[in-house]
């Protein structure tokens, strides 16, 4: 498989700026599997797509604003601080800006000195740095106050409402991207499917920036994918497996839950709990375990999103259901448009 089997012609007035007010009026493509036919709804129309005993899987992670903007202690140099994983309560992972500059031993200051930065050494494999945070108080509240939310390079717009960027049932912080799916969820929305007899499992997969990174292979299965933070409790398993033994369905919200089911799924599609950092890729060929339906946004080109997508519906069938939003002028990527693969 080439990863360039995986393109479309995307025009960039589709590229949704600003979400949708309010998040679950965005537009809803619905792909029905078994009869190979679109419909064209609106995504509050998606609780009638759920049925009594269902699971809709969500996960819980919220994004931190971790983008850091200050300059280089010695220079004034302005600098940029993209934090993606923590390893204790001063030290990340993080990308850096302009690497050249921040050599190990530069030291970084945020908000007039608040919140310092060392830079420790080189994190070879996500061309980043390993960084070290000095400050009196709390890491957390001081993060708050000074850092931004890290938008995805293609969206151009400031962000008014800094909550838009997160799901309504965001939780646990630790994301450097938002689980874009789940936007679309409302609390009145929510409750409806609660009512419907829908129970909402949530699970957690701290979605890092890799998620956005290129495919650069020209052979899909030479791409290394990029790994993240999940887990699944002991609940959340019980939860799942008593609704797939009842005959319910598993739909997850967004390409971060499948990636987490499918994770702890054995082949016989029993949910395990577990946690830990997981680098499943999850392409045309490989075996879906658990999960039977998708709710999903619109991917980009040549990605590993879109490979997932594809998974579920097939290549060809994909690229047909991408080229027709573009036609019908869905929006796409993170605030843009959903889709429902069933």
């Amino acid at each position: 498989m080439k990863t360039s089997d995986f393109d479309y012609v995307l025009p960039e007035e589709l590229i949704a700026q600003t979400p949708m007010e309010p998040r679950d009026h965005s537009r809803l493509m619905i792909y029905r599997r078994a009869s190979d036919t679109i419909e064209h709804k609106h995504f509050y129309d998606i609780a009638d797509e759920l049925h009594p005993g269902d699971a809709l899987v969500i996960n819980e992670t919220k994004v931190i604003p971790a983008r850091l903007l200050g300059v280089k202690e010695d220079t004034g140099v302005p600098v940029e601080v993209l934090l993606l994983r923590r390893h204790n309560a001063t030290d990340w992972e993080a990308l850096v800006r302009p690497g050249r500059r921040l050599k190990p031993g530069a030291m970084c200051s945020f908000g007039d000195g608040l919140l310092r930065c060392e830079i420790l050494d080189n994190v070879e494999d996500i061309g980043g740095r390993t960084v070290r945070f000095h400050f009196d108080g709390v890491f957390e509240e001081l993060l708050d106050r000074l850092g931004e939310m890290p938008l995805p390079p293609y969206i151009h717009e400031k962000l008014q409402d800094q909550s838009r960027y997160q799901t309504v049932y965001a939780r646990a912080e630790g994301s450097a991207a938002a689980p874009t799916a789940g936007l679309h969820f409302t609390p009145e929305l929510m409750e409806t499917i609660r009512q419907r007899g829908v129970t909402i499992v949530p699970v957690l997969l701290h979605v890092g920036l890799g998620t956005f990174r290129p495919v650069k292979a020209e052979n899909v299965d030479e791409h290394q994918m990029h790994s993240d933070f999940y887990q699944v409790t002991q609940a959340a398993a019980d939860t799942l497996n008593r609704i797939r033994q009842s005959g319910g369905r598993l739909i997850c919200v967004g390409t971060t839950s499948v990636r987490t089911i499918e994770t702890v799924a054995d082949d016989a599609g029993v949910i395990h709990p577990g946690s830990g950092d997981t680098a499943i890729f999850i392409k045309p060929g490989v075996k879906i375990k658990a999960v039977d339906a998708l709710i999903t946004n619109f991917h980009l080109p040549q990605s590993t999103l879109l490979m997932l997508v594809s998974t579920f519906m097939g290549r060809e069938n994909a690229l047909r259901a991408y080229n027709l939003a573009v036609q019908e002028k869905y929006r796409f990527f993170s605030f843009g448009d959903a889709m429902f693969i069933d």
